[in-house]
């Protein structure tokens, strides 16, 4: 038995429609989506409609809030106070382009879901805007692993797909008393089952330095997680974004594959190979 886990669609049809034949060709009937169905691309309502229409159980996103919320719900960082700019005019085009029973659907989304020994939230279980990095502290990784009870938690947000186990075993917990001094009885060891976290990474906005959309297959017999990435017609979505009027750089670093763009700005060129 296999499941699919999607994260980051940011109004990007074309990748959401490739990633969802690739799962469909692959035979897998059981989704989740991890949020940030809009933002940055130009497609909102039809990506979000396809969500609501294949009844995939969706996480809240940053943006899904931001949207519902209101523009400082956001904590997300920016590279730039330019970069800030630019996402602030994603938000109003996005709120603006949402018909009222799609925004209602963002705001019915849970923070979280759950199946079992698996956990499903965008950011982190503390917050959908903590951003959990593949070289985050080992402790405080676990951390956030084991408060929600979890085996396995997926995660998004970073729009960069990972797979990180930490191993069975046992770790020695050195405390110390009020004074700060170490004593005999703050020594313990704790035995620990493998646990992990699987960052699903981003279908319409990758970050990972290729254009291809990516997400994961949990195979739950196996216990196995594969990182899929699947190309789809970049040139289309690059298109889009300069038709309705959205910032040239994000067409830009779509087609590059990364997050900064604040040299590109004259993307007229970006569809071009």
């Amino acid at each position: 038995m296999a499941h699919a886990v999607l994260s980051c669609l940011h109004a990007n049809l074309a990748a959401v429609e490739a990633v969802l034949d690739d799962i469909d060709r692959l035979g897998v009937d059981t989704i989740t989506c991890l949020g940030d169905l809009v933002g940055y691309g130009p497609q909102p309502n039809e990506v979000v409609e396809l969500v609501r229409s294949r009844g995939i159980p969706t996480c809240q996103g940053c943006w899904d809030e931001d949207i519902i919320e209101g523009l400082n719900a956001c904590e997300c960082s920016y590279p730039s106070q330019l970069a800030e700019r630019r996402g602030q005019l994603a938000h109003h085009w996005t709120a603006a382009q949402l018909s009222q029973d799609n925004k209602a659907f963002l705001a019915s989304l849970p923070m979280s879901l759950r199946r079992d020994r698996l956990v499903f939230v965008h950011g982190s279980p503390n917050s959908q805007h903590e951003y959990l990095l593949p070289d985050m502290e080992a402790f405080a990784a676990l951390e956030r692993v084991v408060s929600a009870g979890a085996d396995t938690l997926f995660c998004g947000h970073t729009h960069r797909p990972y797979v990180r186990e930490f191993r069975e075993g046992s770790i020695e917990l050195r405390l110390r008393r009020p004074d700060g001094e170490p004593g005999p009885e703050a020594e313990r060891r704790v035995d620990l089952p493998v646990r992990r976290i699987v960052n699903a990474g981003s279908v319409g906005e990758p970050r990972h330095g290729g254009t291809e959309a990516t997400y994961v297959i949990h195979d739950m017999d196996r216990d196995t997680v594969e990182i899929r990435r699947v190309p789809y017609d970049v040139e289309r979505t690059c298109r889009a974004i300069l038709a309705v009027g959205l910032p040239p750089p994000f067409a830009w670093r779509l087609r590059h594959g990364f997050e900064y763009a604040e040299r590109a700005d004259d993307a007229s060129h970006v569809c071009e190979r």
